[in-house]
C-alpha cells in the first residue's frame, strides 16, 4: 500500500515538475524582449508576439484538454504534453530567425496547455475531498510561484548572459522530466472515449483565440483599432455559439453545467478576481520601478522576488489549513488583506521606499495564496468524480481568459489615468525648467499607476463580497 501511495506522489512531483517549468516561460521572456528585438533587428509589434502567440495558443489548448484527458491516458498524454514542450524548448534554444523562434513558442504553448488542466484532474482523482487542500497548495505553488519567479530569472539570466540562456536553462530539466516521466508516470485518470466534436474545437479555438488576441492587442493598437474591435465582437459571437453548442451535446468539449453548482460558479468568480489581482501587479509593479523610477528589468525581477518566495511557501500552507478549516474562513481574511495591500499602490509616489513596496507586496501574496488554491479547490469539491476533467479544464479556461482580459483592462486604465492627469505646477516651482517635462511626465505616470491600483482595490473588495456568499466547507462536509 504505502509503494503504491509513494509511486503515485512521486508522480505527481514529476506532474508538477513539468507544469511549473511549462508555466514559467508564461513570463520567463518578459525582461529578454529588448534584446531579441536587437538580435533579430525587429520592431516592439512583431517581438510580443512571442508573448502573444504563446498566451493565445495557451488559451485554445486548455478547453481541448478535457476531451483530451478521457480521450487518452494519463501516461499518454503527460508524456506526449511533456514531449512537444520540450520539442519547442530546443527549436527556441537553437532558433536562428524569429519566425522559427516564434513557431517554437507556439510548440511550447501546445504542450504546455495540457499539463495544467491534466494535473489538476489527477490531484482530484488521487485525492479525495476531505484531504484535497495540501495536494492543491502544490498545485499553488506552480500557479503563483511559476509566473511570479519568471521575470527575476529572466531579467538576472539577460543581466549577465543572453536571451538563449532561458531556453538553454529549461531544456535539460524538460528532457530530465521526460525521462523521468517514463519511468514513473501511470494511468489514473478514468478514459470515457468521446466522440470528437471538431466543429465544437473550431468554435472554441475561434472564440477565445479571438477574445484574447483582442484584449491583449487593445492596450497597444488601442481599443478603437479596427482589427481589436473585430476580434472582440467576433470573439464573443463565436463563443456564444460554442456555449449553446455545448448545452445541446451529450459529451460537450466544455461542460458549462458546471456553473449550476452555486459554489463552483462562485469559487470560480473569486479564484478570476484573484488571478487578475496577481497577474496585473506582476505587469504594472515592474511597469513603475522600471518607467517611473528608471530602475532595470532586474531590479524590478528584484522586488518581485520575496513575494513569490512568500507564494511558494505559503501556497502548501494554506492548502493544509483548507484541509482544517475550509475555504471560507481563509478567503474572507485572505481577501480582505489583499484589499488592504493594493490599496496601499493607490498612493505610490516617485520617492515611495522600494523595500517598502517589496514587503507590502510580500504581505499580499499572503493573502493571494489564503484566496487561490483554497477556493478553487473548494469550488472543484462541488463536483462529482466524473466530472474532474470537466471542472479543471473550465477552471484553467475561465482564470486564462480573466488573467488576459483583467491585465489588458488595468493596464488601460493606467494608460488613460496618465493620459487624464492634470499636474499641478504649484508642486513643481523648485524644479528647474530643464527637468520640468521629465517630473511631469512621472507624475503622470504615477497617477496611471495609481489608478490601476484603485480599480484593482474595488475588484478585491468584489471579491470580499463574494466569500461572504460560500458555504462553509470542512473536511468534505458542506453546511450553509
Amino acid at each position: 500500500m504505502n509503494k503504491t501511495k509513494n509511486s503515485k506522489h512521486l508522480m505527481i512531483a514529476i506532474m508538477l515538475l513539468g507544469a511549473f517549468f511549462s508555466l514559467l516561460n508564461e513570463t520567463l521572456l518578459s525582461t529578454a524582449l529588448p534584446q531579441i528585438m536587437v538580435h533579430f533587428s525587429i520592431d516592439e509589434t512583431r517581438v510580443q508576439w512571442l508573448t502573444t502567440a504563446f498566451l493565445l495558443t495557451n488559451g485554445i489548448m486548455i478547453p481541448i484538454s478535457a476531451f483530451l484527458i478521457n480521450k487518452f491516458s494519463t501516461r499518454q498524454l503527460f508524456i506526449s504534453a511533456i514531449s512537444v514542450f520540450t520539442i519547442g524548448t530546443a527549436l527556441a534554444a537553437f532558433s536562428e530567425s524569429f519566425n522559427l523562434l516564434l513557431i517554437a513558442r507556439i510548440i511550447q504553448a501546445i504542450g504546455s496547455g495540457v499539463m495544467m488542466p491534466l494535473l489538476m484532474t489527477v490531484l482530484l482523482t488521487v485525492f479525495p475531498a476531505n484531504n484535497r487542500g495540501k495536494a492543491m497548495g502544490l498545485m499553488g505553488v506552480v500557479i503563483g510561484f511559476a509566473p511570479a519567479i519568471g521575470p527575476t530569472l529572466s531579467g538576472y539570466l539577460v543581466e549577465f548572459y543572453n536571451w538563449r540562456m532561458l531556453f538553454y536553462a529549461v531544456l535539460p530539466i524538460a528532457v530530465i522530466t521526460w525521462l523521468l516521466a517514463w519511468i514513473w508516470v501511470k494511468n489514473l485518470t478514468e478514459r470515457t472515449n468521446p466522440k470528437l466534436d471538431v466543429f465544437s474545437i473550431l468554435l472554441s479555438s475561434f472564440g477565445f483565440g479571438s477574445l484574447l488576441y483582442g484584449f491583449s492587442s487593445g492596450t497597444s493598437r488601442g481599443w478603437t483599432d479596427p482589427l481589436v474591435i473585430t476580434c472582440l465582437l467576433a470573439g464573443f459571437v463565436i463563443l456564444a455559439v460554442f456555449i449553446l453548442r455545448q448545452l445541446k451535446l451529450a459529451t460537450p468539449l466544455l461542460e458549462f453545467r458546471v456553473f449550476m453548482k452555486k459554489d463552483f460558479s462562485l469559487g470560480i468568480i473569486i479564484a478570476c478576481i484573484v488571478m487578475i489581482l496577481m497577474i496585473s501587479s506582476e505587469t504594472i509593479l515592474p511597469m513603475y520601478v522600471q518607467n517611473a523610477r528608471g530602475l532595470s528589468a532586474l531590479d524590478s525581477g528584484l522586488m518581485l522576488l520575496p513575494g513569490a518566495l512568500v507564494m511558494g511557501i505559503m501556497s502548501p500552507i494554506s492548502g493544509a489549513l483548507f484541509d482544517k478549516f475550509g475555504a471560507k474562513k481563509l478567503a474572507i481574511p485572505g481577501l480582505i488583506l489583499v484589499v488592504i495591500t493594493t490599496y496601499f499602490f493607490t498612493s505610490l509616489q516617485a520617492e515611495t521606499s522600494l523595500g517598502l513596496i517589496t514587503t507590502v507586496y510580500a504581505i499580499r501574496m499572503v493573502g493571494v495564496s489564503l484566496g487561490m488554491m483554497p477556493i478553487m479547490t473548494h469550488a472543484l469539491n462541488q463536483l462529482p468524480m466524473k466530472m474532474n476533467a470537466q471542472g479543471s479544464a473550465m477552471s484553467n479556461t475561465m482564470q486564462q481568459v480573466s488573467a488576459s482580459i483583467g491585465t489588458a483592462l488595468l493596464v488601460t486604465i493606467m494608460t488613460q489615468g496618465a493620459k487624464n492627469f492634470k499636474p499641478n505646477l504649484s508642486d513643481h516651482e523648485n524644479v528647474e525648467s530643464s527637468q520640468l517635462a521629465s517630473v511631469m511626465q512621472t507624475d503622470a505616470l504615477i497617477a496611471g499607476y495609481d489608478a490601476s491600483f484603485m480599480a484593482a482595490t474595488i475588484l478585491a473588495c468584489i471579491g470580499v463580497v463574494c466569500a461572504l456568499f460560500l458555504q462553509t466547507k470542512k473536511n468534505g462536509s458542506t453546511t450553509s
